[in-house]
């Protein structure tokens, strides 16, 4: 299945707790669409957070952030993973 980072930008303001909230409603909500929200990571200065993804597209991906919080992401990127 493709792996996807999505990126967050300008989101200044959240808590460290509001992403973990977050993240936990994607991975809450993302089996129902055959998505699996893997990691995230947060910058604090710049708003910015990057989610790493499995799903069968960046459609389906993004509707799981819809449904679980809202929060879409600017940009969705198809990324591979080197050893």
């Amino acid at each position: 299945m493709p792996l996807y980072m999505d990126i967050h930008e300008h989101l200044p303001g959240l808590s460290a707790e509001a992403v973990a909230g977050a993240h936990a409603r994607d991975v809450e909500v993302g089996p129902q669409h055959n998505v699996d929200y893997k990691k995230y990571w947060y910058n604090v200065k710049t708003g910015t957070i990057f989610c790493l993804v499995e799903a069968p597209s960046p459609e389906l991906a993004s509707q799981v952030h819809r449904e679980a919080h809202g929060l879409v992401a600017d940009q969705i990127w198809e990324v591979i993973e080197v050893a």
